[in-house]
């Protein structure tokens, strides 16, 4: 019987060894210790079921990732969005590190498959368990900058990350008029305007009518509970005019 439970766990080692193998080649990366690897899917349920085996839960690996990944994000928001404030840069990066933004990339890697549970754990649905994916992102990335560097961790992020953050996937929390603002200075195109058109509606429940122009020329119009708002929405509307014609 033990031999059998031997067998077996030589088996599933095997198992795991080779569907980590084939994680690296489908990520283009190679680590040098595939055991730091191992440690930040493990988690530590799966710690406790193997006591007398040397294994190691992900928990610090996961506070390390932490800390690189608000670095590596911070850099890269700080590098792109040169006319941003500091609120606004935080409230990006924070959309950007938070649980079910990590939980999505977590998804697209298909990392719930390689993560090493409990029987417990895996009974009751941890492998979908949004913490324990988001948990799990965040470790790989500490495990791969201690086993690499933090330009190895940024060009995987290059990969992952950055072309959300490039395609608008965060931009609910963005302010539109920053982001025009630093489409036209890229360009060097011009001064942008910002006018209320109309106010409209009782005083407890104003109407702000807002149009944004460049050079005269009207980019956007808006409205809104607030003159803020009323341009906010004008300058998310410029933005996507001004991306139609750069398409065409």
């Amino acid at each position: 019987m033990r031999k059998s439970n031997r067998e077996k766990e030589k088996r599933s080692l095997h198992k795991m060894s080779e569907a980590f193998k084939e994680f690296q080649k489908g990520i283009g990366i190679s680590f040098h210790n595939e055991q730091l690897l191992k440690q930040a899917f493990t988690h530590s349920s799966y710690v406790n079921e193997h006591r007398r085996k040397p294994f190691e839960d992900n928990e610090r690996l996961e506070f390390l990732g932490d800390a690189v990944l608000e670095l590596t994000v911070s850099k890269y928001l700080y590098n792109k969005y040169p006319t941003m404030s500091e609120g606004e840069l935080t409230k990006l990066r924070a959309a950007i590190v938070c649980e079910p933004s990590l939980v999505t990339f977590a998804h697209e890697l298909n990392f719930g498959k390689l993560v090493l549970l409990g029987k417990g754990e895996e009974m009751t649905g941890g492998r979908e368990r949004p913490a324990l994916l988001a948990d799990v992102f965040e470790a790989f990335i500490g495990a791969l900058y201690l086993d690499q560097d933090l330009e190895t961790v940024i060009s995987f992020l290059e990969k992952v990350v950055y072309p959300k953050i490039n395609e608008g996937a965060f931009s609910h929390v963005m302010d539109y008029k920053s982001q025009l603002q630093e489409v036209i200075q890229k360009d060097g195109a011009g001064l942008i305007e910002y006018k209320v058109l109309q106010e409209k509606g009782p005083a407890h429940s104003r109407e702000f009518v807002s149009q944004v122009s460049l050079n005269q020329e009207i980019l956007g119009t808006g409205t809104g509970r607030s003159k803020k708002e009323a341009e906010q929405h004008a300058a998310q509307m410029a933005l996507e005019k001004l991306k139609v014609n750069q398409q065409h």
